[in-house]
């Protein structure tokens, strides 16, 4: 399921989250708690810049919130993550 066609991703909902747990004012102090530049925030605020791994272990590590919380957040309901690029696995035939 790609992001763009969940109607349910929601990133912004993520980080007004996180602008309140960690009881932050602005995305730009919320920049500087996880050590990423303001524009990465905006992007991600605006939709055109996904939340990726990284950006989800730091969030973790700065709020104590687990992963999966935080992907519940920001409305990815998936069961699992799967990387988009790399060849396909062979499935195993018995």
């Amino acid at each position: 399921m790609s992001q763009q066609n969940n109607t349910a991703y929601h990133p912004e909902h993520l980080l007004d989250a996180l602008l309140l747990q960690l009881h932050l004012r602005s995305d730009e102090e919320l920049s500087r708690k996880l050590h990423v530049a303001p524009r990465i925030i905006r992007e991600i605020r605006a939709g055109t810049l996904p939340v990726g791994a990284s950006m989800l272990i730091w969030m973790s590590e700065a709020t104590g919130l687990g992963i999966p919380r935080l992907r519940e957040l920001m409305g990815d309901r998936r069961r699992t993550c799967r990387l988009s690029f790399g060849p396909p696995r062979r499935r195993r035939t018995n």
